[in-house]
């Protein structure tokens, strides 16, 4: 067979052994999937699954590593010639609604019969929507398979993603109980002179139900009342935990420094409470660490009342659950309810701008006096860039897979950052991962066991994670928990892209 034979790619296609070389060592996850070009119905579903979670990379021409070994596992996409522009029919015939911002990148390679072929790599973003294939259904992605969705789990997806909120239902709650000092101090900002349900009608806090009785939102609930979480019969409120030590120990005696507390009330009074709270107890400045030493609080209170505010205007009020504000010796963690919203994701949160699942709350806390959210989507940029200058590591936001529910976390590590992480940092962005071979070299180290120690280190504190657990220690690479896919994928790509 020659490089001109009916199996070959054309020769626009780009040729890059190296690189699907390198995708033989990729694990099937969260956000990474290979199929062969056979039935199509199951890449549909990937599709689907990857757009309604946070987006993957899906190796068309593959085979399931579970199935063969190494370069016996590239059939190419001439393995079925006609099936790829089939697929690309099928995802705008049969995906509702249409899935924006799909890329396939075509590859030249040497295919497992020593012919020359091409593989595709089809990249699907995050879509804000929840997507489903016409008379097939809805799917989720999971760890390493694609979930069918109930009509129950499909709308809990919804409200999850943002693409429906919980802010603007209508609640059984008597609207004169709103009539509060936060809804005075409301008003008196936006010169609202009509009777409370009245104004609340006329600001779209207040609808008819279906038996035309006027009713509040959850948001002019979650704004005015003294007690929403009462009023609603859910949790809406803010858990702060200040824990000794670096971890959580599950064992019969907790290791918390003092009981929780719990900081209800209004969402404008909750956040201050918070911030409050937390400015108490780092008063001091430092802190006894697990083997004994000092430790110096260096958190920005900047960062800290962003991260507060985000996660009480952006959580879904839909789910029966607290924020989580936990305080350990190195690091501040705040988890929020529900997925990020729209097409955010970890990894792009920090420049991605306002994507907001409650715009009736952030709009209305805007208008209270001294407003806590005034930076109008430009917050998450804030906080990096004040890290930044802090000479402290940026902060490190997880969501699914790993926390294995819907909820978002932000930690903020209370640690100056070394000079080796921003040399790591830089070349897993560009690259994907970095094994201990490439860390020595970046920072020119010949001390194996120390590059080790470090990257252990980061791995402990959630920095980095290992991306092939399987392999020997020495094969082993490390990535960033928000690295996309498309970093360690398509940074060496340089052809042209399909829609």
């Amino acid at each position: 067979m020659n490089e001109n034979s009916p199996l070959s790619p054309p020769p626009q296609i780009p040729r890059d052994e190296e690189l699907v070389e390198s995708f033989l060592s990729v694990t099937e996850s969260y956000s990474f999937d290979c199929k062969r070009l056979g039935k199509l119905d199951r890449v549909l579903e990937t599709i689907v699954a990857f757009a309604n979670a946070e987006g993957g990379i899906i190796a068309l021409g593959l085979e399931d590593p579970d199935k063969a070994n190494g370069r016996d596992r590239i059939y190419g996409v001439q393995e079925n010639p006609l099936a790829l522009d089939e697929l690309k029919r099928l995802v705008r015939s049969r995906i509702t609604p249409e899935i924006q911002g799909l890329a396939f990148t075509e590859i030249g390679c040497m295919l497992r019969s020593g012919q020359s072929g091409s593989v595709c790599f089809l990249r699907v973003p995050k879509s804000p929507g929840v997507h489903s294939i016409v008379n097939d259904g809805t799917f989720r992605r999971l760890d390493r398979s694609n979930q069918q969705l109930t009509a129950h789990q499909v709308n809990e997806l919804s409200f999850a993603r943002g693409t429906i909120s919980a802010e603007s239902q209508l609640v059984e709650v008597d609207i004169e109980l709103l009539k509060t000092p936060y809804w005075d101090q409301y008003a008196a900002v936006r010169k609202l002179t009509r009777p409370l349900p009245d104004a609340l009608r006329h600001i779209g806090l207040a609808k008819l139900d279906h038996g035309s009785v006027l009713r509040p939102t959850r948001a002019a609930v979650l704004l005015f009342a003294e007690d929403p979480a009462g009023l609603l019969a859910s949790k809406a409120s803010i858990r702060m935990l200040h824990y000794k030590g670096d971890r959580v120990q599950h064992s019969p005696t907790p290791n918390l420094l003092k009981p929780p507390k719990t900081i209800g009330g209004p969402l404008i009074r909750q956040i201050a409470d918070a911030i409050e709270y937390l400015k108490n107890e780092l008063a001091t400045g430092v802190e006894m660490g697990p083997l004994g030493f000092e430790i110096v609080n260096r958190y920005p209170l900047r960062v800290l009342r962003e991260a507060i505010t985000n996660a009480v205007i952006h959580r879904d009020y839909h789910l029966p659950a607290d924020i989580q504000i936990r305080i350990f010796v190195d690091r501040i963690e705040i988890e929020s309810p529900g997925l990020l919203p729209g097409p955010v994701t970890p990894s792009n949160i920090w420049n991605i701008g306002s994507c907001n699942r409650n715009p009736l709350i952030v709009n209305a806390l805007r208008e209270f006096p001294s407003p806590p959210n005034l930076d109008a989507g430009e917050g998450v940029r804030m906080m990096f860039d004040t890290m930044w200058q802090s000479k402290l590591y940026l902060p490190i936001y997880l969501g699914r897979p790993q926390l294995q529910k819907d909820a978002v976390l932000v930690a903020i590590l209370n640690e100056n950052r070394p000079t080796a992480w921003d040399l790591v940092s830089d070349f897993i962005d560009k690259r994907g991962s970095i094994s201990n071979a490439e860390v020595r070299k970046l920072v020119a180290a010949q001390d194996v066991l120390g590059a080790s120690k470090q990257l252990r280190m980061w791995v402990q504190k959630g920095l980095l994670v290992v991306t092939n657990l399987a392999a020997a220690k020495q094969h082993r690479r490390y990535a960033k928990p928000s690295t996309p896919p498309e970093a360690p994928l398509f940074s060496k790509l340089s052809g042209k892209q399909e829609r």
